[in-house]
């Protein structure tokens, strides 16, 4: 495939990116079906409405509820795109995918079981049964530039690595945002129409709260990084930093509780200033916030002992942890 030729935020028009976009799905998809997934992130959402506006019910449009979201996530984007028009399908894979990663430790492994799940067996069915022969997906460019950088394959790469998507999978990728980064997507998604909470909605991983699972990602420890995904969101939404999360660590460190050994799990929190993901910096919270985030984490999440802050920068940090 031709190196992508990148759209700059500050050369983008996103009225005009609109209207190309619109034209060249509804070019590309003619008479047939396109679907897509959509995880309520900016890409997915601004990738939706430009389906929709392209398509209207000639796309199928489905949130993967792998079992691996926020809590009450499905719902809450479901109702939100429906006031826009869009009708979203619900589909419940969460067994496939715990079971894809089940004894998995490895980052890349984790990766690719989520890859493999996702598109070739729960898209896959969904495909075969909607008989789309296009799929919509927010693929951006640093997604590319990280996957063939190695520094982490992307789950939604393909066709930069040798892989054919309509031979692995049986359906053509069809990526309408793979020229713009982080801050051009926000654009589109604000000319759109999307609401700020859309449109400025922090990133989160494909692979979901499974990147944030150092080691094997278990319906427990998922929860566990789930609720402590809900403390940091709800405590840092107001500083307005570009991403902030909690991080499930592997090993397992002493603690006290009821002057008895404690040996439980341990907590990382990351929060990031930055405008495309490619370098940022952690956010200078205040001590007294670092104190409250800690306090709730040990208070509200079973099994949490120890909570840590992430001072180092990306590089040589990434943004999320695996």
């Amino acid at each position: 495939m031709a190196e992508v030729a990148e759209i700059k935020s500050m050369e983008l028009v996103p009225e005009a990116f609109i209207t190309e976009k619109v034209r060249e799905i509804a070019d590309i998809v003619g008479d047939g079906t396109a679907i897509n997934a959509l995880s309520g992130g900016v890409d997915s959402s601004v990738v939706t409405m430009l389906g929709h506006r392209a398509l209207k019910t000639k796309l199928k449009t489905y949130f993967i509820n792998n079992g691996l979201m926020r809590k009450n996530e499905p719902q809450q984007i479901a109702g939100l795109f429906k006031q826009f028009g869009v009708d979203v399908k619900i589909v419940d894979a969460e067994k496939q995918f715990f079971q894809a990663l089940k004894g998995i430790t490895d980052p890349e492994e984790k990766r690719e079981a989520i890859t493999q799940t996702f598109y070739k067996d729960v898209f896959g069915k969904l495909v075969r049964d909607s008989g789309a022969k296009y799929l919509l997906q927010g693929t951006i460019l640093t997604d590319i530039d990280e996957t063939i950088a190695g520094i982490k394959r992307q789950h939604n790469v393909f066709e930069q690595l040798g892989i054919d998507p309509q031979e692995a999978f049986g359906y053509k990728i069809i990526e309408p945002v793979v020229q713009l980064r982080k801050d051009g997507v926000r654009k589109v998604g604000q000319a759109l129409g999307l609401p700020a909470s859309v449109f400025n909605r922090m990133p989160f991983p494909g692979p979901a709260l499974s990147a944030r699972v150092i080691g094997e990602a278990t319906p427990q420890r998922i929860e566990t990084v789930r609720m402590a995904t809900s403390i940091v969101e709800e405590e840092l939404f107001a500083t307005k930093a570009f991403q902030y999360m909690a991080i499930l660590h592997q090993d397992k460190v002493t603690g006290m509780r009821n002057n008895k050994r404690d040996f439980g799990n341990q907590i990382e929190i990351r929060c990031w200033d930055s405008v495309d993901a490619r370098i940022a910096t952690p956010t200078q919270l205040s001590h007294e916030m670092l104190v409250k985030l800690a306090h709730r984490m040990v208070t509200e999440v079973p099994g949490v002992v120890s909570v840590t802050y992430n001072m180092t920068p990306k590089p040589p940090s990434t943004m999320e942890a695996v």
